[in-house]
Protein backbone atom coordinates (compact mmCIF):
# COMPACT_ATOMS: atom_id res chain seq x y z
CA UNK A 1 0.00 0.00 0.00
CA UNK A 2 1.98 3.05 -1.56
CA UNK A 3 -0.79 5.47 -1.11
CA UNK A 4 -0.38 7.70 2.01
CA UNK A 5 -2.38 7.97 4.62
CA UNK A 6 -3.96 10.40 7.26
CA UNK A 7 -4.86 10.15 10.37
CA UNK A 8 -7.69 13.12 11.63
CA UNK A 9 -9.41 13.34 14.44
CA UNK A 10 -12.39 15.28 14.71
CA UNK A 11 -13.76 14.33 11.49
CA UNK A 12 -17.27 13.90 11.85
CA UNK A 13 -18.16 17.80 10.87
CA UNK A 14 -16.24 20.90 10.22
CA UNK A 15 -12.86 20.80 9.90
CA UNK A 16 -11.70 17.86 10.26
CA UNK A 17 -14.63 16.98 7.96
CA UNK A 18 -13.38 19.35 5.18
CA UNK A 19 -10.02 18.05 5.78
CA UNK A 20 -10.79 14.63 4.66
CA UNK A 21 -12.35 15.60 1.62
CA UNK A 22 -9.41 17.46 0.32
CA UNK A 23 -7.16 14.53 1.52
CA UNK A 24 -9.14 12.76 -0.41
CA UNK A 25 -9.20 14.90 -3.64
CA UNK A 26 -5.02 14.91 -2.97
CA UNK A 27 -5.00 11.25 -3.47
CA UNK A 28 -4.58 10.25 -0.09
CA UNK A 29 -6.62 7.53 1.96
CA UNK A 30 -8.10 8.82 5.37
CA UNK A 31 -8.62 7.38 8.57
CA UNK A 32 -11.89 9.26 10.50
CA UNK A 33 -11.90 9.45 13.83
CA UNK A 34 -14.53 10.90 15.96
CA UNK A 35 -16.51 10.12 19.19
CA UNK A 36 -19.88 10.26 17.62
CA UNK A 37 -20.37 7.26 16.19
CA UNK A 38 -23.70 8.15 14.24
CA UNK A 39 -22.35 11.81 12.92
CA UNK A 40 -18.94 10.19 12.07
CA UNK A 41 -20.65 6.55 9.85
CA UNK A 42 -22.86 9.39 7.93
CA UNK A 43 -20.16 12.15 6.92
CA UNK A 44 -17.79 8.54 6.13
CA UNK A 45 -20.59 7.28 3.91
CA UNK A 46 -20.09 7.29 0.13
CA UNK A 47 -16.33 8.10 1.12
CA UNK A 48 -14.01 4.92 -0.67
CA UNK A 49 -11.12 6.45 0.28
CA UNK A 50 -12.03 6.70 3.61
CA UNK A 51 -12.43 4.53 6.96
CA UNK A 52 -14.65 5.64 10.11
CA UNK A 53 -13.22 4.56 13.61
CA UNK A 54 -15.17 4.87 16.59
CA UNK A 55 -13.14 6.05 20.07
CA UNK A 56 -12.58 8.93 22.44
CA UNK A 57 -8.99 10.56 22.29
CA UNK A 58 -9.15 11.72 25.65
CA UNK A 59 -9.23 7.94 27.11
CA UNK A 60 -6.06 6.40 26.77
CA UNK A 61 -6.75 3.04 26.11
CA UNK A 62 -9.18 3.56 23.16
CA UNK A 63 -6.19 5.83 21.49
CA UNK A 64 -3.83 3.11 21.80
CA UNK A 65 -6.78 0.49 20.66
CA UNK A 66 -7.81 3.12 17.41
CA UNK A 67 -3.98 3.20 16.47
CA UNK A 68 -3.47 -0.39 16.23
CA UNK A 69 -6.84 -0.45 14.58
CA UNK A 70 -5.88 2.50 11.90
CA UNK A 71 -2.74 0.62 11.37
CA UNK A 72 -4.28 -2.93 10.88
CA UNK A 73 -6.59 -1.34 8.16
CA UNK A 74 -4.14 0.47 6.55
CA UNK A 75 -0.44 -0.52 7.12
CA UNK A 76 1.32 2.90 7.21
CA UNK A 77 0.44 6.28 9.30
CA UNK A 78 1.84 9.51 7.19
CA UNK A 79 0.26 12.28 8.61
CA UNK A 80 -2.01 13.11 11.94
CA UNK A 81 -4.23 16.01 12.16
CA UNK A 82 -5.16 16.40 15.96
CA UNK A 83 -8.23 18.10 15.35
CA UNK A 84 -10.86 16.82 17.70
CA UNK A 85 -11.95 19.29 19.94
CA UNK A 86 -14.57 21.08 22.71
CA UNK A 87 -15.54 24.73 22.42
CA UNK A 88 -16.62 25.63 25.92
CA UNK A 89 -17.15 29.20 26.62
CA UNK A 90 -17.74 30.77 29.93
CA UNK A 91 -16.45 33.62 32.68
CA UNK A 92 -13.51 32.47 34.80
CA UNK A 93 -16.18 32.47 37.78
CA UNK A 94 -18.28 30.81 36.60
CA UNK A 95 -15.55 27.31 35.01
CA UNK A 96 -15.85 25.07 38.05
CA UNK A 97 -12.92 22.10 37.99
CA UNK A 98 -14.92 19.44 36.07
CA UNK A 99 -15.56 21.72 33.51
CA UNK A 100 -12.04 22.87 32.80
CA UNK A 101 -10.85 19.17 33.35
CA UNK A 102 -13.74 18.38 30.22
CA UNK A 103 -12.20 20.81 28.12
CA UNK A 104 -8.43 19.87 28.80
CA UNK A 105 -9.49 16.45 28.35
CA UNK A 106 -10.58 16.55 24.53
CA UNK A 107 -8.38 19.47 23.78
CA UNK A 108 -4.78 18.55 25.52
CA UNK A 109 -4.44 15.30 26.71
CA UNK A 110 -6.22 14.12 23.04
CA UNK A 111 -3.51 15.92 21.42
CA UNK A 112 -0.92 14.33 23.84
CA UNK A 113 -2.40 11.09 23.15
CA UNK A 114 -2.87 10.49 19.90
CA UNK A 115 0.76 12.37 19.09
CA UNK A 116 2.48 9.88 21.22
CA UNK A 117 0.61 6.68 20.50
CA UNK A 118 1.30 7.46 16.78
CA UNK A 119 5.09 7.93 17.39
CA UNK A 120 6.34 4.86 15.92
CA UNK A 121 3.96 4.77 13.08
CA UNK A 122 5.50 8.51 11.85
CA UNK A 123 8.70 7.20 12.54
CA UNK A 124 8.52 4.55 9.68
CA UNK A 125 6.97 6.83 7.35
CA UNK A 126 8.75 10.62 8.69
CA UNK A 127 5.53 11.80 8.55
CA UNK A 128 4.01 14.98 9.62
CA UNK A 129 1.60 16.23 12.82
CA UNK A 130 -0.20 19.06 12.75
CA UNK A 131 -2.44 19.85 15.80
CA UNK A 132 -5.49 21.93 15.56
CA UNK A 133 -5.38 24.95 18.51
CA UNK A 134 -6.97 28.55 17.80
CA UNK A 135 -6.59 31.97 17.62
CA UNK A 136 -7.57 31.80 21.22
CA UNK A 137 -4.26 30.57 22.14
CA UNK A 138 -2.41 33.34 20.97
CA UNK A 139 -4.54 36.29 22.35
CA UNK A 140 -6.63 36.60 25.19
CA UNK A 141 -10.41 37.08 25.23
CA UNK A 142 -13.31 36.59 27.37
CA UNK A 143 -15.45 33.65 28.31
CA UNK A 144 -12.27 31.54 27.08
CA UNK A 145 -10.09 30.33 30.62
CA UNK A 146 -10.21 26.89 29.76
CA UNK A 147 -10.51 26.81 25.93
CA UNK A 148 -8.02 29.48 25.27
CA UNK A 149 -5.59 27.89 27.79
CA UNK A 150 -6.12 24.49 26.50
CA UNK A 151 -5.26 25.77 22.69
CA UNK A 152 -2.35 27.62 24.31
CA UNK A 153 -1.21 24.99 25.73
CA UNK A 154 -1.61 22.94 22.49
CA UNK A 155 0.43 25.18 20.49
CA UNK A 156 3.71 24.71 22.94
CA UNK A 157 3.14 21.28 22.81
CA UNK A 158 3.43 21.72 19.07
CA UNK A 159 6.83 22.96 19.86
CA UNK A 160 7.74 20.22 22.30
CA UNK A 161 7.24 17.52 19.67
CA UNK A 162 9.27 19.68 16.73
CA UNK A 163 12.36 19.57 19.47
CA UNK A 164 12.13 15.90 19.88
CA UNK A 165 10.72 14.13 17.15
CA UNK A 166 13.07 15.77 14.63
CA UNK A 167 15.82 13.72 14.48
CA UNK A 168 13.03 10.91 12.92
CA UNK A 169 12.53 12.98 10.26
CA UNK A 170 8.82 13.83 12.00
CA UNK A 171 7.65 17.34 11.27
CA UNK A 172 5.46 18.84 13.69
CA UNK A 173 3.52 21.97 13.12
CA UNK A 174 0.16 23.95 14.56
CA UNK A 175 -2.90 25.96 12.84
CA UNK A 176 -4.75 27.97 14.61
CA UNK A 177 -7.88 29.19 12.88
CA UNK A 178 -9.64 32.28 13.46
CA UNK A 179 -13.55 32.87 13.10
CA UNK A 180 -14.54 29.77 10.81
CA UNK A 181 -18.14 30.18 9.29
CA UNK A 182 -19.58 26.49 10.24
CA UNK A 183 -23.02 25.96 10.70
CA UNK A 184 -22.84 25.83 14.51
CA UNK A 185 -21.01 29.47 14.78
CA UNK A 186 -23.55 30.97 12.67
CA UNK A 187 -26.22 29.77 14.79
CA UNK A 188 -24.94 30.95 17.60
CA UNK A 189 -23.20 34.71 16.98
CA UNK A 190 -25.36 37.39 16.93
CA UNK A 191 -25.71 39.80 13.92
CA UNK A 192 -23.67 41.99 17.02
CA UNK A 193 -20.56 39.29 17.18
CA UNK A 194 -20.89 39.10 13.44
CA UNK A 195 -20.13 42.62 12.53
CA UNK A 196 -18.04 43.04 15.25
CA UNK A 197 -15.72 40.22 14.05
CA UNK A 198 -15.68 41.56 10.86
CA UNK A 199 -14.58 45.19 11.88
CA UNK A 200 -11.66 43.46 13.59
CA UNK A 201 -10.81 41.34 11.12
CA UNK A 202 -8.10 42.51 8.24
CA UNK A 203 -9.69 40.52 5.64
CA UNK A 204 -13.43 41.33 6.76
CA UNK A 205 -15.12 37.76 6.82
CA UNK A 206 -15.01 34.56 8.59
CA UNK A 207 -12.92 31.99 6.96
CA UNK A 208 -14.14 28.68 5.38
CA UNK A 209 -13.68 25.28 6.56
CA UNK A 210 -11.93 24.44 3.25
CA UNK A 211 -9.50 27.41 3.78
CA UNK A 212 -8.13 26.10 6.86
CA UNK A 213 -7.76 22.41 5.40
CA UNK A 214 -5.85 23.90 2.68
CA UNK A 215 -3.15 24.69 5.19
CA UNK A 216 -3.44 21.71 6.93
CA UNK A 217 -2.99 19.23 4.00
CA UNK A 218 -0.28 21.98 2.97
CA UNK A 219 1.63 21.11 6.22
CA UNK A 220 1.04 17.67 5.75
CA UNK A 221 2.92 17.33 2.12
CA UNK A 222 6.19 17.03 0.68
CA UNK A 223 6.00 20.48 -0.34
CA UNK A 224 6.20 21.92 3.50
CA UNK A 225 9.12 19.25 3.94
CA UNK A 226 11.35 21.69 5.58
CA UNK A 227 8.52 23.32 7.43
CA UNK A 228 8.50 21.88 11.51
CA UNK A 229 7.72 23.93 14.58
CA UNK A 230 5.66 26.30 13.39
CA UNK A 231 2.10 28.29 14.69
CA UNK A 232 0.04 29.19 11.73
CA UNK A 233 -2.79 31.83 11.84
CA UNK A 234 -5.04 31.07 9.78
CA UNK A 235 -7.32 33.79 10.69
CA UNK A 236 -7.78 36.62 7.75
CA UNK A 237 -5.35 38.80 9.92
CA UNK A 238 -6.96 38.70 13.56
CA UNK A 239 -4.59 37.64 15.44
CA UNK A 240 -2.71 41.10 14.42
CA UNK A 241 -4.98 43.56 15.20
CA UNK A 242 -5.08 43.62 18.73
CA UNK A 243 -7.17 41.63 21.70
CA UNK A 244 -11.16 41.60 22.59
CA UNK A 245 -14.39 42.00 20.83
CA UNK A 246 -16.94 43.88 23.26
CA UNK A 247 -19.72 42.31 22.01
CA UNK A 248 -17.99 38.69 22.78
CA UNK A 249 -18.47 39.87 26.83
CA UNK A 250 -21.69 37.91 27.53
Amino acid sequence: MSEKVALVTGAARGIGLATTHLFIEQGWRVAMVDRDGDALQAAASGLNEASPFVYDVSIPDEVDEMVGSVTNAFGRIDAVVNNAGVADFGPIEETGFARWRAVMATNLDGVFLVSQACISALRATKGAIVNIASISGLRASTLRVAYGTSKAACIHLTKQQAAELGEYGIRANCVCPGPVRTKLAMAVHTPDIIASYHDAIPLNRYGSEREIAEVITFLCSEKASYVTGQIIASDGGFESTGVGLPALRT
